[in-house]
C-alpha cells in the first residue's frame, strides 16, 4: 500500500472541517503559507499528509540498498513519536504533545516501526510503538487508519496488513496477538477476501478494503498490502529462486489459510495487470483510466514475493518507462520503486535510465556512507599525489672549500586541498 489511502482520508476530512464552518470562507482567497520543511525530512512537499510515511519508506529503501542513513533523518522520525508510542501522520512541532487534533495515523505507525526495526538500534521504541499497537486492536482482530479517531471507520484490509507486517518486524507473531474478544489479526483479515463465490470470477482472489454496501469490491491497493502480510513478509523482499507463473485462487479456498489466501491475491494481480501492463488509479471520481504507478509498484513486489516474477515482468517493464515524471521529488515513489527493483533482482541504480538511488537521496539529508566518501576522497586523491604528485624538487647541500658556506636549496609544489 502507499500513501494515497492516508492522504486520501486526511484531505477528505479537511475538506468536510472546511464544509462545517462557514465562517472560515472569507479567508479562502488568503494564501496560506508555504510548509517549512524541516532540515532531517525527504521531500520538499507539505509533509501534513505524509511526512513519517514518506521518511519511514526513504530510510527503509537506503538500508535495503546497503546505504546508512543520515542520523538526522534517522532522528526526526524518532522524534516524531507520541507518548503513547504511536505516529501521528506528521507533527510540525514534536516539543508539543500530541493531542485529540492529531491524526493518529495506524498506517505510518506501521511502517515506522518497519524502518526503525530493520535500521536496528531502536529497541525501545519499537517495543512502545507495538505496545499501542495491541492497545487499539479493534474487536474482531484487525485494526482502522485513525484508531478511535474522527475517521476511525473501524477495521480495514490496508490497515490490518500493515499492522501485521510492522508485528512481524518487530520480531511478533501476529497470529497470537489476540483482540479481547479472542480474534487474530488474520481473522479479520481473511474476512475482506472475494471467494470462489464471487462475480465477475476475475475478481475472485482479490481483498476488499472495506465492504461497501454489502458487497466486497475488489480492490488491488488492498489486495498487494495483504498479499505480504499473509506471505508474512514485508516490502523488502529477497528475489526468490524458483519462479513460477500465478494462477487464480483455488477453489474450494482452504479456510484460513493466510498463505493460501495470498497466492490467491497474487493471481488476482497477475490477472488485473494483463489488461495494460499496468493498474489504474481507484481514488473516488479520478479517471479510471488514469495509470497507478504507485500500486502498480506495490503490485509488482506482492507478485515477486510470492514467487512470481514472470508474472509481474510486464509491469516492472512499464514502471521503467513510465515512472519518471511521477517519482521525481517523490521520496515514498522512489523509495517504492527501489524495493520493487530489489524484489525482482533488477539494479535500481539503472532503472529504465534512472539511478533511483541517487534521486532518492537528493530528495532528503546524504546517507551517511555517502557523506563518508565524500570526505574521504580527497583524502586518497591527496595520498595517491603525495607518491608522485607532491616532489620534493631538489635539496642541495654543498661546503664551499675555503668559504664554509653551506648553500641549501628546496622547493615545493603546492596542492590545494578540496
Amino acid at each position: 500500500m502507499n500513501v494515497r489511502r492516508s492522504a486520501a482520508t486526511l484531505a477528505a476530512s479537511a475538506v468536510l472541517c472546511v464544509g462545517a464552518a462557514p465562517v472560515a470562507l472569507a479567508d479562502v482567497a488568503t494564501p496560506s503559507p508555504a510548509p517549512v520543511i524541516p532540515s532531517g525530512l525527504f521531500g520538499k512537499n507539505d509533509p501534513s499528509f505524509d511526512g513519517v510515511w514518506r521518511q519511514s519508506f526513504a530510510l527503509l529503501a537506503q538500508h535495503t540498498v546497503g546505504e546508512k542513513p543520515a542520523q538526522a533523518a534517522v532522528d526526526w522520525l524518532v522524534g516524531q513519536q507520541c507518548a503513547d508510542g504511536s505516529f501521528a501522520a506528521f507533527r510540525a512541532d514534536p516539543a508539543k504533545a500530541c493531542d485529540a487534533s492529531a491524526f493518529i495515523d495506524s498506517n505510518a505507525t506501521s511502517v515506522a516501526v518497519q524502518a526503525l526495526a530493520a535500521l536496528g538500534g531502536h529497541a525501545e521504541t519499537v517495543k512502545k510503538t507495538v505496545g499501542w499497537l495491541k492497545s487499539v486492536q479493534n474487536d474482531d482482530g484487525g485494526w482502522s487508519n485513525n484508531p478511535g479517531g474522527a475517521m476511525d471507520g473501524g477495521s480495514d484490509a490496508n490497515s490490518t496488513a500493515l499492522v501485521i507486517r510492522a508485528l512481524e518486524a518487530a520480531g511478533e507473531k501476529p497470529a497470537e496477538v489476540k483482540s479481547k474478544s479472542g480474534k487474530s489479526p488474520y481473522e479479520s483479515l481473511l474476512g475482506f477476501q472475494l471467494g470462489c463465490s464471487a462475480e465477475p470470477a476475475a475478481d475472485r482472489g482479490a481483498f476488499a478494503f472495506q465492504p461497501a454496501g454489502g458487497k466486497l469490491p475488489a480492490s488491488a491497493d488492498a489486495t498487494a498490502a495483504v498479499v505480504l502480510a499473509g506471505l508474512g513478509t514485508g516490502p523488502v523482499v529477497t528475489p526468490s529462486p524458483t519462479d513460477t507463473p500465478a494462477a487464480p485462487l483455488t477453489c474450494p479456498a482452504t479456510a484460513g489459510d493466510p498463505v493460501a489466501a495470498a497466492q490467491g491475491g497474487a493471481g488476482y494481480l497477475a490477472q488485473a495487470l494483463k489488461k495494460d501492463g499496468h493498474l489504474t488509479a481507484l481514488t473516488p471520481g479520478a479517471d479510471q483510466s488514469t495509470a497507478d504507478n504507485g500500486n502498480t509498484a506495490d503490485a509488482v513486489i506482492a507478485l515477486a514475493a510470492a514467487g512470481h516474477k514472470q508474472s509481474a515482468a510486464g509491469a516492472l517493464e512499464w514502471l521503467k518507462g513510465n515512472s519518471a515524471e511521477w517519482s521525481k521529488g517523490n521520496p515514498a515513489g522512489l523509495a517504492t520503486l527501489i524495493l520493487a527493483a530489489h524484489a525482482t533482482g533488477t539494479d535500481p541504480k539503472a532503472f529504465g535510465g534512472t539511478d533511483l538511488v541517487a534521486a532518492l537521496n537528493a530528495t532528503g539529508p546524504a546517507p551517511q556512507s555517502a557523506s563518508a566518501k565524500a570526505s574521504e576522497q580527497p583524502a586518497e586523491k591527496k595520498e595517491k599525489d603525495s607518491g608522485g604528485g607532491n616532489v620534493w624538487w631538489m635539496i642541495l647541500a654543498g661546503a664551499a672549500a675555503g668559504m664554509g658556506i653551506g648553500i641549501v636549496l628546496s622547493g615545493r609544489r603546492k596542492k590545494n586541498q578540496l
